[in-house]
């Protein structure tokens, strides 16, 4: 520069002068060429690392920078730092499954990926003071081409595992109720397991709905047609009620008329224990009645629609159209109940359908033992059993009372 002095980038002493090493000519002004300012400031360049160094230069290798007109000395740059070396030095076989200080234990192979120990927390929620500086070993730093094949290796194993589970989730919409019942199954049995430990009993044990008793069925009404007209076709009931009287016996099958949809074995066991009761015609021990399935009974009492009912009482003469009722049709074998008045009852007996079902199976046995209709006598008496209650109870201004018994006083 115009006053001496050194250009920007040159050294110098404290008083100004240039510090050695600078090109000057003998009087100590520098060399021509050498830029000069006034009152510059040398830069602070970092020894090594990027800055490279001036190699035989004066100072000892000190590096300085060249203006225009100043001999170029050798620049030379120190090269990739030893750590990038030493990475890329070792063997690097990309299809070989490295080993990470954080690898996971063996028997996961997917740890490594889906698992990691870092601690979310920051600053002071976490202990941590930010302002401190680093501690520890540094991590060892693996070479870019490592780096590059962990990270697609890494992609690679999600983009399996993603896939795995999208096929598990696409099989489980499949049969999800299957496999939700499954597991609930597999969790109730598991918890049942552990509380029958104490002898409480399983669900197999628990007791099951109370079936109806004798009583009960023959106290309900059931839905049948006044008007139904049965098949004709009948099934006898199997099996054998022996007679338990030792008066004269006398024995029977019962036929039930298909399609009824009624229990055949409750009535078969009614028309037993109602002929065997002491207030009917067993009375004393005179007669005494067994059910049979085979060979030739002495009658069949027949539980049968109306239009079959009908059909059989006109074999002897019987018309049971005119108000629904049942017969004894003589001529036949049959004892003939209308099933109609089996399942609904009267107006007569009210809500006593069991009473009545008892009437019906001792009026029309009696015609078949050879007894005629009657009527009671006085006002508030019993009817008779052989009065036809089912039509009536109150006649020529007397007031009968519903009775099922021949003997009802027994």
């Amino acid at each position: 520069m115009p006053d001496g002095t050194p250009a920007h980038g040159f050294p110098r002493l404290p008083d100004g002068t240039p510090a050695h090493g600078t090109p000057r000519f003998p009087d100590g002004t520098p060399a021509h060429g050498i830029p000069q300012v006034r009152g510059g400031h040398p830069e602070q360049r970092e020894g090594g690392g990027g800055w490279g160094e001036l190699r035989g230069g004066p100072g000892g290798g000190q590096g300085v920078a060249v203006g225009p007109g100043v001999p170029r000395q050798r620049y030379l740059s120190p090269g990739p730092r030893q750590e990038y070396v030493d990475a890329f030095d070792e063997d690097d076989d990309v299809f070989t499954r490295r080993t990470h200080a954080s690898s996971a234990p063996a028997g996961d192979p997917y740890a490594s990926v889906t698992s990691w120990d870092t601690d979310t927390r920051t600053g002071t929620d976490a202990g941590i003071d930010d302002d401190a500086p680093p501690t520890g070993e540094p991590v060892p730093v693996k070479g870019a081409k490592g780096r590059t094949f962990t990270g697609i290796a890494a992609a690679a194993v999600t983009t399996v595992l993603a896939v795995i589970v999208a096929g598990q989730v696409t099989d489980a919409g499949d049969d999800t109720g299957v496999q939700s019942q499954s597991a609930a199954d597999q969790a109730r049995d598991a918890r049942d397991s552990a509380s029958r430990g104490d002898g409480r009993p399983t669900p197999s044990d628990s007791p099951s709905a109370v079936p109806l008793t004798y009583e009960q069925k023959m106290g309900r009404r059931y839905e049948l047609s006044a008007t139904l007209d049965g098949s004709g076709e009948f099934d006898a009931i199997a099996g054998i009620d022996k007679a338990p009287g030792a008066g004269q016996k006398y024995t029977y099958r019962v036929d039930v008329e298909q399609g009824l949809g009624l229990d055949g074995e409750i009535f078969a066991q009614a028309v037993q224990k109602t002929l065997n009761d002491d207030r009917s015609w067993a009375h004393n021990g005179g007669r005494t009645f067994e059910r049979i399935h085979s060979g030739k009974p002495d009658f069949v009492i027949t539980l049968a629609s109306p239009g079959t009912t009908a059909d059989w009482c006109a074999r002897s003469g019987l018309d049971t159209t005119v108000d629904n009722v049942s017969c004894d049709s003589a001529a036949t074998e049959r004892v003939m109940i209308n099933a109609y008045r089996w399942a609904q009852g009267s107006k007569t007996y009210g809500d006593e359908i069991h009473a009545y079902r008892q009437m019906l199976i001792n009026h029309e046995i009696g015609h078949r033992l050879g007894y005629h209709h009657v009527t009671c006598g006085k006002d508030g008496e019993l009817a008779p059993v052989m009065q036809q209650q089912t039509k009536f109870l109150d006649h020529d201004g007397i007031s009968c009372k519903a009775n099922p018994w021949p003997y009802p006083g027994s």
